[in-house]
């Protein structure tokens, strides 16, 4: 079997520095690899206030740093500003996944991409949110190019990294890297509706920090 051959990609608009918002080293794993082989100056970004508790967040984030510094890819770690999160999502705690709450937690994590894009000299700024099956491509989109139209100069890219098989060698790398599963989005509303889910269906609730791929892994949700 030949080794598969990621097809070169460059910035949109002439772009030089990238800025990936990360949620997890799942999600980003694929996204992290076809960056690097063509080639693109990028840093990974990871803002995530949302993820509870805070074992679930620093696990994430755990495997996020060893896998860019396996890459030799520069790490930005933001403040896991926790009581902005739960301010801004006030009223919201009983909307359905993908609704208006997961728009407020993808603006609200733009936002904050985008600024320190803006202060730190990259012209453009993306995230690995969008590989995610689980999640509403448009939506993620529509964040980030709003955040990013805040600042002159900054661009958001919002290439399809789904498209070529790009989610199936997202679980490959998950497998092959033995990343740890996330089985919930990330937040303390869709740690209550999985719970929920899984009583329903006569399943145990979920348990942090005890899975992870390579162990009849499933397709990561991400966040």
């Amino acid at each position: 079997m030949t080794e598969f051959q990621r097809p070169a990609l460059s910035l949109p608009a002439d772009g030089k520095r990238l800025l990936l918002h990360s949620c997890c080293a799942p999600c980003s794993g694929e996204v992290m690899e076809a960056i690097t082989a063509s080639g693109i100056d990028y840093a990974i970004f990871f803002y995530n206030p949302n993820i509870h508790p805070v074992k679930e967040y620093e696990l994430r984030k755990q495997e996020n740093i060893r896998f860019a510094e396996q890459h030799g890819i520069p790490f930005i770690d933001c403040d896991y500003d926790t009581d902005n999160w739960f301010s801004r999502a006030r009223g919201m705690e009983n909307e359905p996944e993908r609704g208006i709450r997961c728009t407020m937690c993808f603006d609200m994590r733009f936002e904050r991409t985008a600024l320190y894009a803006h202060e730190h000299g990259y012209d453009t700024i993306s995230s690995s949110l969008g590989i995610s099956r689980w999640k509403n491509m448009a939506q993620i989109n529509n964040c980030g190019v709003r955040a990013a139209s805040r600042y002159d100069g900054l661009q958001y890219w919002d290439y399809n990294w789904r498209k070529g098989g790009g989610a199936s060698r997202m679980v490959e790398i998950s497998k092959r890297e033995q990343f740890y599963q996330q089985e919930y989005c990330g937040c303390v509303y869709s740690l209550r509706d999985a719970n929920r889910h899984r009583r329903e269906t006569g399943r145990e609730r979920i348990k942090i920090g005890l899975l992870y791929y390579g162990q009849d892994a499933e397709t990561p949700q991400g966040d």
